[in-house]
This record gives structure tokens, sequence and C-alpha cells, in this order.
């Protein structure tokens, strides 16, 4: 990449030179041959992506907090109760959205840095039926990776759905929809992806859908999902216009994640990790979140005794390499970087140097 501004944040991430091309590409009609083509492409690209063989794809406009109400809200009515299992920031964003459409939830939370434990989560299910299980793989703020597997195994032969928020997790650490039994994985465009932002991507069963199916109306209306089932179907139709670019530039990213083929995609985000993990110890900084449950895609890093943080940040941004303030109760005391996407070594190691140079100004 030869920006020479280089964004380390926790997404959006660089976009490859492929995928701006693709973006840059003239705007057409929606219904364009060529247009519904590449997004039929890219509704098929995403069920491989998510290892599915029949859930049904989603790619419409929006954020990954849009795609986080549309699950909830097609599956879990006004009234319902909903577990959340919160490991930060944007876990605690599902209670927010529960409580916009009426819906009870009961909150699991970890100490920050850490994850709710498999025996935590099991002794909270036992004696509750809830409508569905809500979990972010990973928690950008917190810098957390679930175990979601775990989680999973708890509720084979339950009735809950279990509906997974993949935002800094899809493409860049493993998930696997059929195996792990999900009902719902969601993700945006612009973190693991490294795609423009815009875009609320997701995978829904067929025994979610069918839910859906089942109840008269929800209490939405771009969100709803049978709107939109018939353009998943046949891009062709219309509901409401697609955001044409992003999804052109969202289809050659996913083909990229295709070509470089997902387990490779997997070790090469841990890699990036393990890369970034060194460098840091050498630099004498401590990672915030507990060695058990660090995720691959990002780090959340720890500031010196008497550091400043946005004057640490600024002298980041004054060599061209932007990093992300710390949220919650670590704000002003850690920092967070992100790498993800198209990010590669070199890219850890120019943030690395630019860590130096500042804390050496510091």
């Amino acid at each position: 990449m030869s920006n020479p501004i280089l964004t380390m944040i926790p997404g959006p991430t660089p976009v490859h030179e492929r995928v701006l091309e693709a973006l840059a590409r003239p705007t057409v009609s929606h219904q364009y041959p060529a247009f519904v083509e590449a997004y039929r492409e890219c509704l098929s690209r995403w069920r491989r992506i998510g290892r599915s063989e029949s859930a049904q794809p989603f790619v419409v406009s929006g954020s990954g907090t849009f795609a986080m109400e549309m699950a909830l809200v097609n599956l879990v009515a006004p009234g319902e109760r909903v577990l959340i299992v919160s490991h930060g920031f944007f876990g605690d964003r599902w209670e927010q959205i529960a409580a916009s459409f009426g819906i009870e939830c009961d909150l699991l939370r970890a100490e920050w840095g850490q994850v709710v434990s498999k025996e935590r989560l099991a002794a909270q299910l036992e004696g509750h039926d809830y409508t569905a299980v809500a979990v972010t793989h990973v928690d950008t703020s917190s810098g957390t990776e679930a175990p979601v597997a775990e989680y999973a195994s708890l509720l084979d032969g339950r009735n809950e759905y279990l509906i997974l928020d993949g935002v800094c997790a899809t493409a860049g650490i493993d998930e696997r929809f059929d195996d792990w039994g999900l009902d719902v994985l969601l993700t945006g465009a612009q973190k693991a992806f490294g795609a423009p932002p815009g875009v609320a991507i997701l995978l829904v069963s067929q025994r979610a859908l069918e839910t859906r199916r089942n109840r008269a109306s929800v209490p939405a209306y771009s969100a709803d999902w049978l709107r939109w089932l018939p353009i998943m179907d046949d891009p062709s139709k219309y509901f409401s216009t697609p955001p044409v670019n992003q999804i052109l530039a969202l289809d050659e990213a996913m083909g990229m994640v295709l070509e470089e083929g997902l387990d490779a995609r997997i070790a090469r985000h841990r890699e990036l990790a393990a890369l970034m993990r060194e460098g840091l110890a050498a630099l004498g900084l401590e990672l915030f979140t507990d060695a058990s449950c660090r995720a691959d895609t990002l780090s959340v890093i720890r500031h010196r005794e008497g550091i400043d943080d946005a004057s640490f940040r600024a002298a980041m941004a004054g060599q061209g390499v932007i990093v992300a303030a710390a949220l919650g109760p670590i704000a002003g005391r850690a920092f967070r970087v992100g790498h993800m996407g198209s990010i590669g070594n070199a890219e850890v190691e120019r943030t690395l140097g630019a860590m130096r140079v500042a804390l050496g100004n510091s």
C-alpha cells in the first residue's frame, strides 16, 4: 500500500488497490446486468466465506450496528427475552438495541479484557429459556475473542437462536456457520474484509428464516428480512436501491479472501498478531487483554506510566500512522491498533517504528 497515511485502527482498515479500482467503476443502474451478476456473486462468495451450505446470505446498505438490529428485530419479539454475552462496549450495544424494540434481556458481562467462561454461561442457561443468545466474537473495545465454539456446544439441543456479531472477526478469525450451529452471523465490510464501510452483511439459518415467516410482522421496515429476501434470491428485483459501488468493492474484496484461502488468511492474521505482540514487548509495552483470549485482528495496548494518550496518538499521526483511542473504562489509559484485512508485515513494522519514535518524544 503506497498511501502515506497508514490507518491502523480497528476499522475502517486500509483498502487494497484492487478493491479501490472496483469502487471507482462508473456507477450503474442497480438492475444493470453486470451489476446484478456481481451482486449475485457477492452473495455466493459470502456463503462460502461463512462456511455454510444452506444459510441465506443478506448484503444490504448499512453498518454493522444495522446488521445487529436486523438480527434482533427479526428473531426476537417485543416482550421476549435474549441473553447477551458481553465482553465490552460493543457487547453492551446489544442491550441498547434490544431495549429500543421492547425486548427483555439478561446481560452476562465479563471483566474488561477477559471473556465469560463456558461454565459461567452454562450456569446462566440452566433454568432459563431465552429466545436467543447474542455474542460478539471480537469486541474491539477490549480486544477479546470469545470462545464461540465452546458457547455453541452448550446450545446444542436447546431452542435458543445463536446470533454472532463477527464485525471484527469475519475473514480474519475462524468462523464456521454450519459446524457451530449458528442462526445469524453478521458483519460489516470495513474490517477484516478490507472493503469500504457502508454494507451490512448477514448469514441467516433456514430455521431463523422460518421463525420470521411465522411472525405476522416485525417492528421495523427496512430491517425486515422478508422485504429483502426476494432481492437476495434475485438481485435484479427491487426493494431499496443497493449501494452499487460498495457492493462492487465488497465483491472484489470477497474474491480476494477466497483467492488467498480462508485457512491461509486466518493463519496470516495470526502471524500478524504475533509480530505485533513481539514488537510491543520489545518496546516495553503491555497488552491490556488477557493472554487467554486475545484477538488476532487488533491489539489493545496499555500506555506507559505518565504517557498522555492524546499527545501520543498525535505523535503517531505526525508520522502518518493513525491509531485509535481506547473506549470505556480504559479510555486515556490505552490505545488500540488494528492489524487485519490487507495489512501486512510492512505495515506492522512501520507502526512499531512510529511507536518507538512517539515514545521517545513523550
